[in-house]
């Protein structure tokens, strides 16, 4: 089963990455472009075929390692 983990930072978290991305597209032109966040989407393939189980799974797995809780926030959604 296919499941995909959104990895943001949490709101009032300086997000670097997001601002030197704003940034650039208002260098290229592009307008009307406000805050800007930037994070990472992992796609995991587990052999779990329970879709309760496997979303507890990946939701286990963002907690100990894909997602640092203390300054992101994730979502889990079967793809």
């Amino acid at each position: 089963m296919k499941v995909l983990v959104t990895v943001m930072p949490k709101a009032g978290v300086l997000d670097p990455q997001g601002k030197a991305i704003g940034h650039a597209l208002a260098g290229l032109g592009f307008e009307g472009v406000g805050e800007v966040r930037a994070g990472k989407v992992i796609e995991l393939e587990l052999a779990e075929s329970d879709p309760g189980r496997a979303k507890s799974a990946a939701e286990a797995m963002a907690r100990k390692l894909l997602a640092n809780t203390v300054i992101e926030s994730f979502r889990v959604e079967l793809a």
